[in-house]
């Protein structure tokens, strides 16, 4: 038999990942030594070749300290600083990040070193090297504790077994599901599981369905679906909901005799039109000085919402109501929420008040806390507030009233919201002038048919019967939290704080270089010339559109509201001191503002800090749930709307560039998709703060914020992803 040519000889394969692998394997041992050949022998590599790299990278490890030798040939793996506690965020590519507090860089986990770990799972994680581009790599020891145990997802039933691929572009696997354990659900349902093991050999997690949701793209499976993913209940249980049926919501003059009774003070509420429940109202007299005393009352839940009780734990695990596109998931039941704490007109209610005494020039020179008895004599929605306060006049058109029928508003009524507004508009620049942040926000809204299937969509922005209720709220609760400051005299009285860190600098310097490559300057050096340079902005915006994209990438530069026992200020307002205290309706915080500040108008009264700054966690995490289910209902009924306009072609903005491709914002729905780069007439490279990206070839650039045509290819339900392209000229 004759010598094989050179070219039919067969390449050594060249072992991949084979530092993970080898540290794996050696991490398994714990103390034991190995040498280069037990190493071979459990990765059952034969070959010469394959021996060699493994003796290869051995060296290598060695020669960074990651395995130690002990004995000659003899390695172990060497424990040191490099194992660090971390929250997983996985990337929709299957890898992830391990985000560890006390590092500046995130830990970089390859997908094939998750150990079956998921997105955002505490684990302890090995970091082993440093990347070219600076970040560390590593992979998962063991996972502490899991984020969720439950998931959404679409299953596939066969004769033997299930399969259910999750809804989440987070989750990379799907989950194994023995026949008997399917609950009777059928194929292409959408059902909830509930994760049980990972056997070691198993390539798929097993899991077993707790509850059978419906057919998927159904409203009520949808919305009980985003509920479910984020841990927010749908019911109240039977026990709570008697609990508060059973509760005496009568005024009683015996109660009220030991309030200040302001039921004869002119009071009325502005509220959305759509609104049940209504917080706060506002009261206004004209003093025999001339100044204006104005009564901020607030529905005085704690009276009813007893601590220790099965109502009070149910208030406190919720924290928060949550307002989806349809409905809104309350914190109290229906006779509290809606009934006995709402503010409606015509009705005498318990209240909790901040009273007010303010000049002509809205200088406040009084103040008064404690709980009231109110009467409410008017209920107003926003649009009729803005139609007094735009005209002067008190007539209301049929058109913009809440009953579709017209009517005269009261003149003592109309000269007070014309006297609020003018106070309100000089709080509110000197408030600007003070460092506060102004960021005009825009609410996507649906008109929803009987189905409640979108027919139309539609903008809420805040005018100015918006920013009269505004101002006095924020008043309050600045106001409270810095009686309570002031109280405090030195020694600390814990208190439940709204709030909100400095910006992070170095996001707002590439939002400077971006604004400057638009040609707009923003000079900003120090956390205190942001708010000025951001105001200046939102402003110019108001002439040039193309600013306007600037908008959203500074919000990204700040930190995120939240509750603490630790006042840090509120940046954003402008303000030293601040708490929620307008809204314990819907707020669980508000509940404890309301409850502490009763407590140290009697006395001084000091709470326990550190069971108050859990719950504060906990209130705080709520409330990002919340908002994340809020947005997701938005994300569906965007979706369901854009779906019925296939194959038109809409005018959007690029709203964000990732590696994958561009983020497009359609200007009528502010609906979002995606134009991935495989979709472009050349590679396209992203710039490294993500905000612009150029062509390899052409060197043709898209930015944030450029004005584009695009067309609807296809929409995606499940994944709320709507596919779009390009319309070029």
């Amino acid at each position: 038999m004759g010598r094989r040519s050179n070219s039919q000889k067969k390449k050594p394969t060249k072992l991949t990942n084979l530092d993970v692998k080898i540290l794996q394997i050696m991490k398994k041992m714990g103390n034991q030594p190995m040498n280069y050949k037990q190493i071979a022998g459990k990765l059952k590599v034969t070959d010469a070749s394959g021996r060699n790299q493994i003796i290869k990278k051995i060296a290598q490890l060695a020669a960074k300290q990651q395995i130690e030798e002990q004995g000659r040939g003899k390695y172990v793996f060497k424990a040191s600083e490099s194992i660090y506690t971390g929250v997983v965020d996985v990337t929709s590519k299957g890898s992830a990040y391990v985000i560890v507090e006390e590092l500046e860089e995130d830990i970089f986990i390859p997908s094939n070193a998750l150990n079956k770990a998921f997105n955002g799972d505490t684990v302890e994680v090995y970091m082993y090297r440093r990347k070219r581009k600076g970040n560390h790599e590593g992979e998962i020891n063991r996972i502490i504790q899991r984020k969720k145990t439950e998931f959404i997802g679409i299953i596939q039933v066969t004769d033997k077994f299930a399969f259910v691929n999750i809804q989440d572009h987070k989750m990379y696997t799907d989950f194994f599901i023995p026949k008997e354990k399917i609950n009777g659900a059928n194929n292409g349902e959408m059902v909830l599981i509930e994760f049980e093991d990972w056997p070691e050999k198993a390539d798929s997690p097993f899991g077993s369905v707790k509850e059978v949701l419906g057919i998927p793209g159904e409203h009520e499976t949808e919305i009980h679906a985003i509920l479910l993913q984020y841990g927010l209940p749908n019911q109240f249980p039977e026990e709570v909901e008697q609990y508060a049926n059973d509760i005496d919501t009568s005024i009683t003059e015996a109660e009220i005799a030991n309030r200040r009774d302001m039921r004869k003070t002119l009071t009325f509420t502005i509220d959305p039109k759509d609104a049940k429940d209504f917080d706060d109202a506002l009261s206004f007299k004209v003093l025999e000085n001339g100044n204006y005393e104005i009564g901020v009352h607030i529905a005085d839940v704690s009276h009813y919402l007893q601590p220790g009780t099965i109502l009070d734990d149910e208030a406190y695990e919720r924290a928060t109501s949550v307002y989806l596109v349809d409905r809104v998931v309350p914190m109290l039941p229906e006779i509290l929420s809606n009934n006995a704490c709402s503010l409606r007109p015509n009705e005498e209610k318990y209240t909790f008040s901040a009273v007010f005494e303010i000049t002509d020039k809205a200088e406040l020179v009084g103040e008064w806390f404690g709980r009231t008895a109110t009467y409410s004599d008017a209920r107003f929605a926003y649009e009729e507030a803005q139609q007094v306060i735009e005209t002067g006049e008190t007539f209301i058109p049929a058109a913009i009233s809440l009953t579709g029928e017209e009517y005269e508003v009261s003149k003592p009524i109309a000269a007070a919201i014309l006297k609020l507004d003018e106070l309100a508009k000089i709080m509110r620049e000197a408030r600007m002038k003070m460092g506060a942040l102004s960021f005009d926000k825009t609410e996507v809204k649906f008109n929803l048919d009987e189905n409640s299937e979108p027919i139309g969509v539609f903008f809420k922005t805040s005018k100015d019967a918006n920013k009269l209720i505004e101002e006095f709220m924020l008043l309050a609760n600045k106001e409270v939290a810095t009686y309570i400051q002031k109280k405090a005299e030195g020694k600390e009285i814990p208190f439940p704080y709204r709030v909100h860190d400095l910006p992070d600098m170095d996001r707002v310097a590439e939002l400077v270089r971006f604004a400057k490559e638009l040609g707009y300057q923003m000079n900003i050096n120090t956390p205190e010339e942001v708010a000025v340079a951001f105001n200046k902005m939102t402003e110019k915006s108001k002439e040039d559109e193309i600013l306007k994209m600037l908008e959203p990438i500074a919000i990204r530069t700040m930190s995120k509201a939240e509750y603490s026992s630790n006042n840090l200020g509120h940046y954003g307002l402008g303000f030293d001191f601040y708490a929620h205290f307008t809204s314990p309706i819907r707020r669980y915080a508000d509940v404890l503002v309301h409850r502490i500040l009763e407590a140290n108008l009697e006395g001084t009264y000091r709470t326990d800090k550190e069971v108050l700054e859990s719950t504060c966690k906990h209130i705080s995490l709520m409330e990002r749930k919340a908002m994340e289910a809020e947005r997701e209902s938005t994300k569906y009924k965007q979706a369901e709307f854009m779906g019925k306009h296939v194959g038109e072609t809409f005018d959007g903005v690029v709203s964000g560039i990732i590696e994958r491709g561009v983020f497009i914002e359609l200007v009528h729905s502010k609906a979002e998709g995606m134009i991935g780069f495989d979709k472009f007439p050349e590679p396209y490279e992203v710039a490294a703060n993500r905000l612009s990206a150029s062509g390899r070839r052409s060197g043709e650039i898209i930015r944030m914020g450029d004005k584009v045509e695009v067309k609807i290819l296809s929409v995606d339900m499940a994944k709320r992803q709507i596919d779009m392209e390009f319309v070029m000229e």
